[in-house]
């Protein structure tokens, strides 16, 4: 047939259709990027788009082995904890306990594939549903990472963290492992037994089953390879990090599914591939990279991601559906012609919807002051009235100064945070103010930025092996100290304690905790009965305290490491507080104080958070301007009791 012929054009047809079809998760990117493009100057550049690499590489890792688990019709929620948990034994058994590196690592790997093998066996032969199952190791996982760290984040051998460094000081090894990894991946889906079985398995298991294949075999082997490459990820995260963090990789388990599901493949099984994941877990750095570069706010960002996800997802479920809809015989005229219309119309909406909400909030959230200062500002969580408070202060100060601050929410992340930083220096930022989520883990971040020549702020806490210019800090470990005395003096020197701790791993907990154990050694009359983590929450510190109650009726007093826990503490004493049983928090938020004034929270330590925001913003535009700042900036702290409450409000 001739190529002016209508039965060739309507193959050329189908051949368009058919990329477009194996290619949704590829359109949705390259709109993404698009997009991102044409909103913000700072996108398209080398060391943008290397950052971009770098920070979709734990979650591509990931997700490549969660991958395997999905095209065989299974889940696996373990993969973050387990990442967590591998990283923390390299660290462990290489610094704490002085073994080999090169042990250390193998040791780490097989931790990762151990906690794969139990997942399979639990699966394969204890008949759990690969939901639970997986569900039970992500707390196994993290708790053991929690046990062997004592909470506090371990220093990763040198020879390891230089994965997390650069070739050749511009070429990141972390995307080097990714696309390794992606190789691996696509080698074993593509051109091996196991990579066949997953196919078949989760095609029809019953099918594969009655075909001659090991099921329950092939599954352990799945499994394993998930472990595996969470191990991998692992390793990768602490090397950026330069720390193996035990609350690291938290939530990472979703992240590495919606990889895997953007890039094509179903929950149903029998349908994945590499490539396609990979582009999933670039969907989602990009998005992140350019929300930060777009100053879109904190909030925003996680609608703006949601949104979009839904997006791609659904665009490419349309382009499924209409490839496999049964239509007419090939050499028939409506084979495609008649619903090419409609679907273009389909893709170019969802195309352009994507596009309009990342705009829409763009322009909604960035001020567009002109001024030629930019200050960035990243938290360590949002989900605190205590930081909200600061970012409350610190923007209150950008507009009185006329800078556009751009504020982000790192969800006690630090994996996260390292991230930010980093868009903030491919970014025109002036100055860059960090409230870490842990001082030792940003800086290798905060050192990109001084090699950017970006004044880095360090705010409530400080940043470890890098240079600061200023901190603006309250002192944690001597608020621990005047919070012991307060609730000493209150106690009259005798009783029992229990302490609500923050979340396991944070300085903000280390220190403060450390402070209240030094200052409540000077008054021996008084014992703490149970320390508990309750993360900083409120409800958390309900249940916690509610609990602790089971085991200790009597308790006399209870310090909270801030008044969030302090308050769940007071509902779980109900008419006991303030009457019987003594409460003192940490931070004087607004409910806090509000509490004191009411008599059931008998004082709390006030860090002054809007003024401490206040201050690391003003010290922010003062070296961006090229001025001279003090290397300390002290905040004070003061016990907030019902005799003095009413000067805080």
């Amino acid at each position: 047939m001739r190529p002016g012929e209508p039965g060739t054009s309507r193959a050329g047809g189908l051949d368009l259709r058919r990329l477009l079809l194996e290619n949704g998760a590829l359109s949705a990117l390259v709109v993404l990027v698009v997009a991102m493009s044409l909103l913000s100057g700072d996108f398209l550049t080398t060391q943008n788009l290397l950052n971009v690499g770098v920070q979709a590489a734990v979650t591509a890792i990931l997700a490549f082995g969660v991958t395997f688990v999905i095209v065989a019709a299974g889940i696996d929620l373990s993969v973050g904890s387990v990442a967590a948990l591998s990283a923390t034994v390299l660290a462990w058994s290489a610094t704490k306990e002085g073994l080999p590196v090169w042990l250390a690592v193998l040791l780490a790997v097989a931790t990762g594939l151990a906690c794969g093998v139990v997942n399979g066996l639990l699966v394969s032969y204890g008949k759990l549903p690969p939901f639970i199952a997986t569900l039970a190791m992500l707390s196994i996982g993290r708790g053991l990472s929690l046990v062997i760290s004592q909470g506090s984040p371990i220093p990763f051998p040198d020879s390891v963290s230089k994965v997390g460094d650069t070739l050749g000081g511009w070429l990141p090894v972390p995307v080097l492992v990714m696309v390794a990894m992606g190789l691996v991946t696509a080698v074993v889906l593509a051109r091996t037994y196991l990579g066949r079985a997953m196919y078949a398995i989760g095609g029809n298991e019953e099918a594969a089953r009655l075909s001659g294949l090991r099921v329950q075999r092939q599954k352990i082997a799945i499994y394993a390879l998930s472990g595996l490459f969470a191990a991998v990820a692992g390793v990768v995260l602490a090397s950026r990090l330069a720390s193996a963090q035990p609350q690291a990789a938290q939530g990472y388990e979703l992240d590495a599914i919606a990889a895997v599901v953007i890039g094509g493949a179903s929950l149903a099984g029998g349908v994945g591939k590499a490539s396609g994941t990979l582009i999933g877990a670039l969907i989602l750095a990009v998005l992140r990279n350019g929300l930060n570069l777009l100053s879109v706010s904190a909030f925003w960002q996680q609608v703006v991601i949601g949104v979009v996800i839904a997006l791609a997802v659904l665009l490419d479920s349309v382009r499924r559906k209409a490839g496999a809809a049964p239509g007419a015989p090939a050499g028939s005229t409506s084979s495609g012609t008649g619903r090419k219309g409609p679907q273009a119309l389909r893709y170019t909406l969802a195309a352009v919807v994507a596009a309009a909400v990342i705009a829409a909030v763009s322009l909604w959230n960035n001020g567009s002051s002109g001024t030629s200062t930019k200050v960035g500002l990243s938290l360590s969580t949002l989900n605190n009235p205590f930081f909200v408070q600061m970012k409350e202060g610190a923007q209150a100060e950008a507009r009185k100064a006329g800078v556009d601050l751009t504020v982000t929410d790192a969800q006690n992340d630090a994996s996260q945070q390292a991230n930010q930083l980093q868009n903030f220096t491919s970014g025109t930022m002036g100055a860059v103010v960090v409230n870490p989520v842990d001082s030792d883990a940003i800086g290798p971040a905060a050192r990109a930025a001084n090699k950017a020549d970006i004044p880095v702020v360090a705010a409530d806490r400080g940043v470890n092996k890098a240079d600061v210019a200023t901190l603006v800090a309250s002192d944690n470990v001597a608020g621990g100290r005047q919070a012991a005395k307060a609730l000493a003096g209150k106690l009259g020197g005798k009783g029992t304690v229990v302490v609500l701790q923050g979340t396991a791993g944070t300085s903000a907990s280390r220190e403060r905790g450390r402070g209240f154990a030094e200052g409540i050694k000077a008054f021996p009359g008084i014992e703490v009965v149970a320390k508990q983590p309750a993360d900083f929450d409120r409800a958390k510190g309900l249940d916690v305290m509610t609990n602790l109650l089971q085991g200790h009726p009597d308790v006399d007093g209870v310090f909270a490491e801030n008044d969030e826990m302090a308050l769940g503490a007071v509902k779980a004493l109900g008419g006991r507080a303030g009457k019987s049983v003594s409460v003192v928090g940490f931070d004087g938020t607004p409910d806090g104080l509000e509490a004191v004034a009411d008599g059931t929270l008998y004082a709390s330590v006030a860090q002054q958070p809007k003024e401490l925001g206040r201050i690391a913003v003003r010290n922010a535009v003062a070296v961006a301007d090229g001025e001279k700042v003090p290397s300390t900036v002290k905040v004070p702290v003061k016990v907030v009791t019902s005799a003095n409450v009413k000067d805080f409000r």
